[in-house]
């Protein structure tokens, strides 16, 4: 036990802890990479549709992705509403980016 404060952590713990959070670190960096790469897509989407004047939001589309999104939620043990909500947010913000490369294509 660590004799330096009652309540401390022994050097077990702490060592455990670091490993935990150099794992969630490294699980954020991927979780931004991807989510680079999915703009990325997206945003030549947005082109698309705005040289074939196509809509910017699909809700079909939209529709289907988060019963898809919230099955695979369900399969990997994550909230399904949670993982809605995510889909959700980021769906709303390719939606703007869509908006504005229809603006400035027009």
């Amino acid at each position: 036990m660590n004799n330096s404060h009652p309540d401390a952590p022994d050097a077990d713990v702490t060592a455990e802890l670091a490993r935990l959070r150099d794992s969630i670190d490294n699980i954020d960096a991927a979780v931004v990479h991807m989510l680079a790469e999915r703009f990325k897509c997206t945003q030549q989407v947005g082109h698309l549709k705005a040289r074939h004047h196509l809509p910017p939001a699909d809700p079909q589309r939209e529709a289907s992705q988060i019963a898809r999104l919230r099955q695979l939620a369900e399969n990997a043990k994550l909230d399904p509403a949670f993982a809605e909500k995510l889909l959700n947010f980021i769906i709303a913000e390719v939606i703007r980016h869509h908006e504005t490369i229809a603006a400035r294509e027009e």
